[in-house]
This record gives structure tokens, C-alpha cells and sequence, in this order.
């Protein structure tokens, strides 16, 4: 399933919890581990200067700076390093999200593990905002593979997982999706919960839905996941269907917490347009911001 994972770090604390389920996948999965930092973004002009992304300054980037940044890494990683068997550390000069995506490509992963945001602050003020990092949005919106955001202390260990949520609007970028969390239940032997949220508030705006219109658009959506899922599922016993009504990034929430789910799988976006045009999609970032396990967004079916 993860034969090669790219990290995609700032080194500080913020992405210490992506840092320990990226290593964690490195030695369950016996998979290569790159560890990622952009760590200045180019002056204008010819300057051999670059803005430092965490600190803000300018800095000589010769090979005596990427060096003394690659050692910086190691001792922050010190402790994860110690267990770890197939792990390189690089850098790169540029902006954060073209670099990751290009190393991405470039060694073909399977995988992207990023924080939900950059910044050192605590997540209560990223909720707040209702916003996560923008470099995470520009690589969600154009990576082939899928990418695990965390965004909070992960306990689980991804080749033990129990649980693994399944959320689907039905539209063509949920198809990645599904697939993707198909692969990996079965690989794991996980528990597959697939659940569709029915949005009041998208289908009539203003009107007040009758008990009996609820429950029509609660069937169809039953009848869509058995008619368009479950055939693919065969010989897969391990499979829950549910519908609930609300708002979806809160019913897929309470539905996850509810499962005690160790991942929630999501599509990148709901609208039927190009990948590389849509927006993250605000149901899975606000997912993203507060949910208590990891969430990975897929956007493509390339690496699905």
C-alpha cells in the first residue's frame, strides 16, 4: 500500500504529530521515508539570498546553509530517527507547495503526511479562523496521491487500524476516495464505515424539509451506496452503511467519534469540475480542523 512516503515538514513543533504517524508508517509499512523541508523562498533578482519560511529572514543559501538546515532536521527528528531504518532528509529552496508537489512527482510517492497549517499556534485558533494552511490547500488541490493531514496527537498505529470512515457525496472525486479506503481496509482488515451526510440546508434553502421528503432523500442515498459501492465490496464482510442528516462536516464528526474511527477519508473537493480548478471543499476542511484522528484528502484516482 505505502512503499514510498514524502514528509512534508516545517521542523518545528507544529508538525511533531505528522512527524511521529509519518515514521510510524515508515516502520510498520517497511517503507521509504523521505522527510521534506522547503526552507526559504528565493529574492528577486540573481541574490544568493532566500527568505527563511520560519523565521522570516534572509539567509546565504550556499551548501554550508542547506547542510547546517539537513542537521537541524536530524537533531529534531532525533528521537524518531533512532528506530527508523529507511529515512533521507533533503531540502530545497523555493515555494513550500511547488517544491513538495515536485518532489512528489519526481520520486512518484504514494503518500503525502502534512500538518493542517504551518504556523506555530495552538489549534483552537486555527478553528477559529475556520481556515487550515494555505500550502496545504495548494498541494491537497494538486497532488496524484493522497494526503494524510493531522492536525492532532495520533494514538493509532496505521497497520493496526480498527476503523476507517468513508465520506461520500456521490460525486466523481468520492469515487478516488472510496477507492483509496477500500484498498486499505482491506489490506488492514479494518472495519469500512461508508456514510453520506444528507445536507438539508443544500437541497432546499429558506424551506423547512417534511419528515417524509427527509426520509425519501435518506433512501436514495441508500440505494445510490448499494447500487454504486457495495457490488465492489464483494467478499469484503467488514462494511457498515449509514445516512444521518445535518450539516456534513458536523454529522461526519459525530459519525467518526461515534465508530471511534481511526481515519476519516474524504475527497478533496464535491464539485463535478476539474481537479485542478477546485478549491479544498469547506466540508473537508472544517473535518480536517476538528477532527480527533487523522484525515486523508484524495483528490485523483492515479494513486487511488
Amino acid at each position: 500500500m505505502f512503499k514510498k512516503i514524502l514528509f512534508a515538514t516545517t521542523a518545528s513543533p507544529v508538525c511533531d504529530n505528522a512527524a511521529k504517524v509519518a515514521f510510524d508508517l515508515e516502520l510498520k509499512w517497511d517503507a521509504e521515508l523521505i522527510v521534506f523541508h522547503v526552507l526559504g523562498i528565493p529574492t528577486h533578482g540573481f541574490s544568493p539570498f532566500v527568505t527563511d519560511v520560519r523565521t522570516g529572514g534572509n539567509e546565504l543559501a550556499d551548501n554550508d546553509y542547506l547542510d547546517w538546515v539537513k542537521e537541524e532536521m536530524k537533531n529534531t527528528y532525533d528521537k524518531l530517527l533512532q528506530d527508523a531504518e529507511k529515512v533521507t532528509i533533503e531540502a530545497a529552496i523555493g515555494m513550500p507547495h511547488r517544491e513538495i508537489l515536485r518532489k512528489a512527482r519526481k520520486e512518484n510517492v504514494d503518500l503525502i503526511v502534512m500538518g493542517a497549517h504551518t504556523r506555530p499556534e495552538d489549534v483552537g485558533a486555527s478553528r477559529y479562523r475556520s481556515v487550515v494552511g494555505s500550502t496545504m490547500q495548494k498541494v491537497a488541490k494538486n497532488a496524484r496521491c493522497p494526503i494524510a493531514i493531522i492536525s492532532r496527537p495520533c494514538t493509532t498505529c496505521w497497520k493496526l487500524f480498527s476503523n476507517i470512515v468513508v465520506a461520500t457525496d456521490f460525486s466523481k472525486a468520492s469515487e478516488a476516495a472510496f477507492s483509496w479506503a477500500c484498498k486499505l481496509a482491506k489490506q488492514v482488515n479494518a472495519n469500512l464505515h461508508i456514510f453520506h451526510a444528507v445536507d438539508l440546508k443544500a437541497t432546499d434553502a429558506g424551506l423547512i424539509k417534511a419528515q417524509e421528503d427527509i426520509e425519501a432523500c435518506i433512501q436514495s442515498a441508500r440505494e445510490k451506496i448499494e447500487n454504486k459501492y457495495l457490488p465492489r465490496l464483494k467478499g469484503f464482510e467488514n462494511h457498515t452503511v449509514e445516512i444521518w442528516e445535518g450539516a456534513p462536516y458536523i454529522e461526519i464528526l459525530k459519525f467518526a467519534r461515534d465508530r471511534q474511527a481511526d481515519l476519516i477519508v474524504m475527497a478533496h473537493h464535491a464539485r463535478e469540475i476539474d481537479p485542478e480548478l477546485a478549491l479544498f471543499g469547506s466540508t473537508v476542511e472544517q473535518v480536517v480542523l476538528r477532527s480527533a484522528c487523522p484525515v486523508a484528502s484524495v483528490n485523483k484516482l492515479d494513486k487511488a
